[in-house]
């Protein structure tokens, strides 16, 4: 026995003996047999480079992995095990079955040497000795195939299915693909148990229906097709539980849409993970998952516990049971038995739900979703081309959407959003726990389909200045509505409402800006801004700042400072120069022949960056005497938002041009609007020729302009710049008190309502100090062997290093705002430069009470990552 084997005879802490199991697997694909020869190589090495290394062991055809050194149910049982790999495909041991079965009874003699007194076979490994049959004569342990617990498995993620949707038994069919294996036998006869009738689709070659049906009862031939082919199943057939024996049968693109695939087989039958737009679910099969009261080793570090193959844990549940014997063999599983492992299963803490589809946790309102297309035609009238529910049957009925739930909203709009707008954005929300629909929003709060609350900090970005719907704004616009006044009459005649804001807009704005464009959106703003600065200059560069965001069509791409935003679409606006920010020699030697300066009073998506004293107020100079327009973007910051109407203010900027947009309309109507001086139009566009040079069509609506005379009405009647002023001067006072024990913050930041909290997030060195201390403590000089590794290997693992580092402190931002969203109903985000920077920028009608609640809750995120700080933090541990 080798000296880290599982001893037969150690005894758990209450004197009880612990069933010491061994447990022989082999790759269900190329790569995975790969994986495993890539483990033997390495061990090997490490083997070689030991102070004494081992003898060559002789014979050698499986590789161990230490998975399950030992296990504790929540009853308390305890087993010890090994599992090992051959490393051959099923394709490969199924080409030479008598070599491979000679070499599983000489694997599992080793497992048996090695201690354990029970073994377990999984996939081909069982197959090749006539399903453990043969190799139970053979060995002088038990042996199991571990196929009732798959079976098992397989059945009650069958009915997990169906019982969310609320099928009925008698008007269900469901097909079995791989009938009469081993494991679609016995899941057919469950099935057939249950009520339910089948297609058993089955290669019948020369073989009879009778021969082919002999394995059931004949009560139950009436019940069951056989048919040779999964396009050849009924037309009501959505549910398949596919369990053959050679893999790749399946292919989703000839499913119809609605079907769920419960796939037992290894390798796969549905071989490829179905198009998001497919509306088809495979549902892994056959596997069970650990509750968290079970244990492997001592539970200090994670195991893997979830989504076990059902013959590996039917292994392990009979060791914990302490019954070393043959469970599972032959084709023809005596169904009591699948009950009972199943029950042991659960009792040790092994169950089938939740679900998971090639290797990703299954949600079940993915199994949801597909309901409308189990309703009977008549009721499908209301369903979408994408087979979503529209409202028609009644609440909380399978017609109307999931069973027992009258309202389907939130899950249709996570897959609409997931299918048609953005798959990785929907991936990163569902990752870090926010991919939430809200349904209703009133002031600072926002409220989800299932009624649970949020506190807003986010803003829309800036666009809520107002809050959400509010009342002022949303009466202006119905009272526009009712009037019958026209909308989209600005190229035909000299629209009303839009001719009144433009009027307002200058007679608010810092220094002489007489005319106004009116666009849809901040970009678009830019783009305007940048137009006429070439246009009235008669000059083509732009300067920027660098990590400045202008926004994200090509013009004002091109005068972002973020390479990450620009590269992935080539050459831009050509003439255009980057500058740092705050630096004005630099801003000297660029600005000269140039057109414009674009910067923003404060970088909202830098990280909520504010300039150098003074800066502003001379760059102004600098562009005055340089003949270069001054462009100021205020979309995030204009509109009360640093507790001034526009955050020229604060340095009495007199801009050339100025970019509004976000809050213009209480963020209830897209609207936008640049800006300038009449001089600098009337040289860009002041002709007849020249008049409609720049243009938009949905530009200068007048019910957008009528939310915009509404919001401004708000802004001024309830000072809200000076509001902003107050609570966010509280806001930041209290936050910089709650986050001062904490050295992974590394600064409090802002003005009026728009702060910012950067966290260090320095992992560096972290890789690198990891891998030297397991090189170091591992028997051996494993230094040595590291060094042998040609440098390109080398330059990449550095790389990749550097880049887990990097990820390690985006993650910990990230890790704030599900902190505050999951446990104190929260919302904030990263901004768009800085990923380890906290948007705070809530609508400027948050009052004390509120600013406090978030400085609490950030005081308490804090707490639950103090060990990333430094002692001050230290807290004694409640008693």
């Amino acid at each position: 026995m080798s000296p880290d084997s599982p001893d037969p005879a150690v005894r758990a802490p209450g004197g009880d003996p612990v069933t010491s199991f061994g447990f022989l697997a082999h790759p269900i694909s190329t790569g995975h047999r790969n994986q495993v020869r890539g483990m033997d190589l390495l061990n090997r090495l490490v083997d070689d480079h030991r102070d004494a290394p081992a003898p060559p062991e002789r014979n050698r055809y499986s590789v161990p992995f230490p998975l399950f050194r030992s296990v504790t149910s929540p009853t308390g049982a305890r087993c010890a095990g090994r599992v090992r790999y051959l490393p051959y495909t099923a394709e490969q041991l199924l080409t030479r079955p008598t070599t491979a079965r000679r070499m599983v009874a000489d694997e599992v003699e080793k497992l048996r040497a090695e201690g354990a007194v029970l073994a377990g076979l999984g996939g081909a490994t069982s197959i090749v000795g006539d399903r453990g049959l043969w190799t139970a004569q053979q060995v002088g342990i038990p042996v199991t195939s571990g196929n009732s617990l798959t079976v098992y498995a397989a059945h009650e993620e069958v009915r997990h299915v169906v019982r969310l949707l609320g099928l009925p038994v008698e008007d269900t069919r469901i097909a079995v693909v791989g009938y009469p294996g081993s494991i679609g036998l016995a899941v057919a006869k469950l099935l057939l148990a249950d009520g339910f009738e089948l297609d058993l689709v089955c290669r019948q070659g020369n073989r009879s229906p009778e021969s082919l049906l002999r394995h059931l009862d004949p009560a139950d031939h009436g019940r069951v097709r056989l048919v040779d082919d999964v396009a050849l199943c009924s037309e009501r057939t959505r549910v398949f539980v596919c369990a053959s024996s050679v893999g790749g049968l399946v292919a989703p693109e000839k499913l119809r849409p609605g079907t769920i695939v419960v796939d037992v087989a290894l390798p796969r039958d549905v071989a490829e993970a179905p198009r998001d737009d497919q509306d088809v679910v495979v549902v892994d099969g056959g596997l069970v998952s650990a509750v968290p009261e079970v244990l492997v080793g001592d539970g200090s570090l994670p195991s893997p516990t979830r989504q076990l193959n059902g013959c590996l844990a039917e292994t392990v549940v009979l060791a914990l049971e302490g019954r070393a014997e043959s469970f599972s063999l032959g084709r023809e599983l005596d169904l009591d038995r699948v009950r009972t492992i199943g029950a042991l299963a659960a009792k040790h803490g092994f169950v089938p739900v939740p679900l998971a589809s090639f290797g990703r946790p299954l949600a079940d309102d993915e199994i949801l979703r597909l309901a409308p297309y189990f309703r009977p035609p008549a009721a499908r009238r209301g369903t979408g081309s994408d087979g979503t529910a529209r409202a028609t049957g009644a609440p909380g009925t399978a017609a109307a959407g999931a069973a027992g739930s009258g309202d389907d909203t939130a899950p249709a709009t996570v897959r609409r959003f997931r299918n048609r707008v953005n798959p990785p954005m929907a991936r990163l929300f569902a990752a870090h726990g926010l991919d939430r629909v809200f349904t209703r929003g009133s002031g600072t709060r926002l409220t989800t389909a299932d009624g649970v609350e949020y506190l807003d900090f986010v803003g829309g970005y800036g666009c809520l200045n107002l809050g959400h719907n509010h009342p002022r704004v949303t009466e202006a616009l119905r009272g526009f509505l009712d009037t019958g006044t026209p909308t989209f009459v600005q190229y035909v005649s000299m629209p009303t409402k839009s001719a009144e804001l433009a009027e307002r807009l200058s007679d608010l704005a810092p220094g002489r800006l007489d005319r106004v464009f009116f666009s849809n959106s901040g970009t678009e703003a830019v783009e305007a801004a940048l137009k006429v600065a070439r246009a009235g200059t008669g000059r083509t560069r732009l300067v920027h700042a660098d990590n400045s965001y202008h926004g994200k069509t090509l013009g004002a791409l091109s005068v972002t400072g973020r390479a990450s935003h620009r590269e992935p679409f080539g050459a831009l606006l050509p003439d255009t120069v980057a500058v740092p920010y705050g630096d004005l020699d630099a801003l000297r030697d660029a600005i000269e022949g140039a057109a414009a300066f674009i910067v923003e009073p404060v970088q909202g998506e830098g990280g909520v960056i504010l300039p150098p004293d003074g800066y502003l107020k001379a760059a102004r100079e600098l562009c005055r005497r340089a003949g270069a327009a001054f462009v100021l973007d205020e979309i995030q910051t204009g509109l009360g938002r640093t507790g001034a109407l526009f955050a020229a203010e604060h340095d009495g900027l007199d801009p050339d041009v100025l970019c509004i947009a976000k809050s213009l309309s209480g963020g209830l109507v897209p609207i936008a609007a640049t800006l300038s001086s009449a001089e600098l139009w009337d040289a860009a566009y002041g002709s007849t020729n020249r008049a409609m040079l720049h243009s938009s069509t949905f530009g200068g609506g007048n019910f957008a302009a009528a939310a915009g005379l509404a919001t401004l009405d708000v802004l001024i009647e309830e000072d809200l710049p000076r509001h902003a002023r107050e609570v966010g001067e509280q806001l930041r006072e209290g936050l910089r008190k709650a986050c001062e024990p904490y050295g992974f913050v590394k600064d409090v930041r802002g003005i009026g309502l728009m702060s910012a909290i950067e966290f260090d997030g320095d992992f560096s060195g972290a890789v690198r100090t990891m891998t030297d201390e397991l090189l170091t403590r591992f028997p051996g000089d494993l230094h040595a062997l590291a060094d042998t590794l040609p440098d390109e290997l080398r330059s990449a693992l550095s790389r990749t290093g550097r880049a887990l580092e990097s990820t390690m402190g985006d993650l910990m931002c990230l890790r704030f705002v599900s902190g505050l969203a999951r446990d104190h109903r929260i919302l904030t985000f990263v901004t768009a430069n800085q990923n380890r920077v906290l948007r705070i920028q809530p609508p400027l009608i948050l009052d004390s009470a509120e600013a406090n609640r978030f400085v609490e809750a950030v005081g308490a995120v804090c707490q639950s990552l103090a060990l990333h700080g430094d002692l001050r933090a230290w807290q004694p541990s409640a008693t």
